[in-house]
């Protein structure tokens, strides 16, 4: 195998609690991340001349080993000592540095790739336990889904699968930085939790407006206020007929969950006529068919 193209998926916060810091500065959270069928497409090819090379569509994106896509490469290459060079294209529709998880996602896909690429024989379980040393979410996005994560985000559990609706994505031009988020949530008490038990048991019950009414992001509370727009967004996608709308991640991307798709094309409508962002997109929830990735 020389060449193999994959779909990176973007993903979701459905709910998003932090229950604590810990001494070594990382947060304890509680959340439930769902993949969705928006997605980067990585190709990776093999190249006999030695080395990694990655090249974008986005200008702006670095291209060397300030890439996570570069790093995962170079992590299989160091630990396996394949000879042979690694070119991989991204070609980006996830919105960049948006809550959705685009980069590590990629990074899941060359994971993946590779393995299959040079034959390395590395189960899931194992893609994931390296995955971990290049970012929170990489284990997450090799795996996909509907997924709990607990602990500093490393335990994973499979959860029923999420019912079928249409997502509204919508990334205003504003950027987050997550340090500067989770800085922000160490200096207040938090005094609300989102309701968690209350996702799961919709998902047990196949429940969607149960799933949606239940959701809830605690980063809100401290991204709001620095980006008001997120607020505003969310407004247009209830008003539009949104069962629930929420920020994913630490931000600024808002989602919203529709029983109706000509609402969610309704909602998109406004958003791009009140100028609040040109990057809205509808799409679907994700099911994944496990042990495949490139579906």
């Amino acid at each position: 195998m020389n060449q193999i193209e994959l779909r990176a998926l973007a993903k979701i916060n459905l709910g998003l609690d932090v229950l604590g810091r810990k001494e070594n500065g990382y947060h304890e959270v509680r959340m439930i991340m769902q993949s969705i069928y928006l997605y980067d497409e990585v190709k990776i090819e093999r190249v006999r001349t030695p080395g990694i090379e990655v090249a974008s569509n986005l200008s702006f994106l670095p291209t060397g080993g300030d890439n996570i896509a570069y790093k995962a490469a170079e992590l299989l290459r160091d630990e396996f000592r394949i000879e042979d060079g690694v070119r991989i294209t991204l070609k980006k529709h996830i919105p960049v540095a948006a809550g959705l998880a685009g980069g590590s996602s990629n990074a899941a896909a060359v994971l993946f790739g590779m393995n299959r690429m040079f034959r390395l024989g590395l189960s899931r379980k194992s893609l994931m336990e390296r995955g971990v040393q290049l970012g929170a979410d990489v284990p997450y996005c090799i795996m996909r889904g509907t997924v709990l994560a607990e602990g500093i985000g490393e335990e994973l559990k499979t959860l029923p699968a999420m019912p079928k609706c249409t997502v509204l994505i919508a990334k205003p031009p504003v950027s987050v930085s997550t340090k500067v988020v989770y800085e922000a949530l160490d200096e207040k008490e938090i005094t609300e939790h989102p309701d968690i038990d209350g996702i799961l048991s919709g998902l047990e019950q196949h429940d969607l407006g149960r799933i949606a009414r239940s959701m809830g992001n605690v980063l809100e509370d401290v991204t709001i206020p620095m980006h008001p727009v997120i607020a505003q967004i969310k407004q247009v996608m209830t008003d539009a007929g949104a069962l629930g709308a929420m920020m994913s991640g630490s931000g600024p991307t808002v989602f919203g969950l529709f029983e109706n798709r000509s609402q969610a094309r309704e909602a998109q409508r406004i958003i791009r006529e009140k100028a609040l962002t040109r990057q809205v997109y509808v799409t679907n929830i994700h099911s994944v068919r496990r042990n495949q990735h490139g579906d």
